[in-house]
């Protein structure tokens, strides 16, 4: 899996492939070959990607079980490897930190990286919600999980 790189192929009515043409070049610009070649290659058998849902499906709900017991709110996460939990209610005083300063304290302090929400929006709009990414190892997963449930002590 290819997560972060900006490649992928789309087929679509006449009509669709105009208007996708209007952005593709602003998204996939510096794409490399190799990379292109290696996709190609993996694309060709489709076991290698009917899989994924219910791979990403284990890895989204084994998350979400661990964070469970923490004080975090879990926001709906449906479709993606980012789970956005709210991070307010935390009996501590680091809830108070802006997104920013609480991503940057989880991973100073707990060595667990998240990102803020508002990284996302023109206008760096607050509201204690951060984004963690299950697009991991087990082992990964499993020591991040341990770290964010000592919150909760």
């Amino acid at each position: 899996h290819v997560t972060g790189w900006k490649l992928a192929f789309i087929a679509a009515p006449a009509a669709l492939m105009h208007e996708y043409r209007k952005v593709h070049q602003f998204n996939v610009f510096s794409v490399n070959t190799p990379m292109q070649y290696g996709i190609a290659h993996y694309l060709q058998n489709p076991k290698h990607y009917l899989g994924l849902p219910a791979f990403y499906q284990a890895k989204r709900d084994y998350f979400r079980a661990g964070l469970a017991s923490t004080p975090f709110k879990l926001l709906p996460c449906a479709g993606s490897y980012f789970q956005c939990v709210d991070y307010t209610a935390l009996p501590r005083k680091e809830a108070s930190l802006s997104e920013a300063e609480f991503c940057r304290w989880l991973t100073t302090e707990l060595g667990v990286a998240a990102i803020p929400n508002s990284a996302f929006y023109a206008n760096q709009t607050e509201s204690g919600v951060i984004r963690f990414c299950f697009a991991k190892q087990e082992s990964t997963l499993k020591t991040a999980l341990h770290r964010l449930q000592a919150l909760a002590s």
